[in-house]
């Protein structure tokens, strides 16, 4: 028999940004393949009627719901879509143990059991369902649909290939054989010090105080995560970060082997000032290179906007929310 656990949910509201008056939000969880019980924050439109459009909504990698994937399903509620955001296992106010953990596969799983809820749900329309992923759910949210054929239309916003930047470094510049030998054994022998301690290591969120010297990519991550526009309890990055060997399984597991394969609709959208652009831009070429299935793929470059600029907007509407529901109500009709 398939049981949750029992999860501790905060009632009151604890987000980033404002509460809409023009949705209904309420707190609920489900249970993936795993046995790991998710939460979630469930936002319908007000005074809705009939079977809904449905969007589950996760990232960034190290965020909460209640930080940007909030943002984005409660906005896209008001658009006419019932939204979940979830918090990934072993993470916030999901189940799991330990906490802090990381895996291509129970990740990619994460994002299919929130298909099966959306699925199950008495108020939604189980043919129409897509996914939004930002930044390291982006490639997760791929991964997803190359392997879910439920959903109808995916979005990676801002998106990371983590396992391309576990294996290989920011801009490949790890690249060798020999730095990734370095890399797992300083892994492995981190495993038995934490063994030996009783306890995880965790890596350290963004980096706080911020070096007068760092790069643009870091003050980027700081201004969110570590100030009152972005700063959760709750979020990984704004506090400990994930343990060491969070990420492990990372460095020989590429999510994106079969992109290409995906049949449904894939909007990949990227700022052109983020630094991690070039995950975008190779993820759609890769997409669409020698498949039957490019027709219904599209990359969308914004002129000006950062990595984090597509968490809250940046303070200059960065987000293209007209764009995700045109492209939404397109595929999702």
């Amino acid at each position: 028999m398939i049981r949750k656990e029992e999860l501790v949910l905060t009632n009151e509201w604890d987000k980033t940004f404002p509460k809409s008056e023009k949705v209904d939000h309420s707190k609920v969880a489900f249970v993936n393949r795993y046995g790991i019980t998710l939460a979630a924050d469930m936002y319908v439109p007000k005074n809705a009627a009939g079977k809904l459009p449905a969007i589950a909504i996760c990232g960034p990698f190290g965020a909460v719901k209640e930080q940007c994937s909030g943002l984005y399903a409660q906005t896209m509620a008001e658009r006419g879509f019932l939204t979940i955001a979830f918090d990934p296992s072993f993470t916030g106010e999901s189940g799991g143990n330990v906490r802090y953990m990381a895996s291509p596969d129970i990740n990619t799983e994460d994002f299919m059991a929130a298909v099966d809820f959306l699925s199950l749900n008495e108020k939604v329309d189980p043919d129409r369902i897509g996914i939004i992923g930002i930044c390291g759910w982006g490639g997760m949210a791929l991964n997803t649909a190359a392997l879910d054929t439920r959903i109808k239309a995916t979005v990676a916003s801002t998106m990371y290939d983590m396992t391309r930047v576990n294996a290989k470094g920011y801009f490949d510049s790890e690249d060798s054989e020999e730095a990734r030998y370095q890399k797992r054994a300083a892994m492995c022998a981190q495993r038995l010090e934490d063994l030996k301690a009783g306890e995880y290591k965790l890596g350290g969120g963004v980096v706080d105080p911020l070096p007068e010297d760092a790069p643009f990519f870091v003050k980027d991550y700081y201004d969110y995560y570590k100030t009152g526009r972005g700063y959760h309890a709750r979020s990984l990055n704004s506090n400990g970060g994930w343990n060491v060997i969070g990420c492990e399984s990372f460095v020989n597991q590429p999510i994106l082997q079969y992109s290409n394969e995906i049949r449904s609709a894939v909007l990949v959208m990227h700022g052109d000032a983020a630094h991690s652009c070039y995950f975008g831009k190779d993820a759609y070429a890769d997409m669409v290179k020698d498949s039957k299935y490019a027709g219904n793929k599209e990359l969308l470059i914004i002129p000006g906007a950062s990595h984090t600029d597509l968490y809250d907007g940046g303070g200059k509407d960065a987000i293209p929310f007209d764009k995700l529901e045109l492209f939404f109500s397109e595929y999702l009709k």
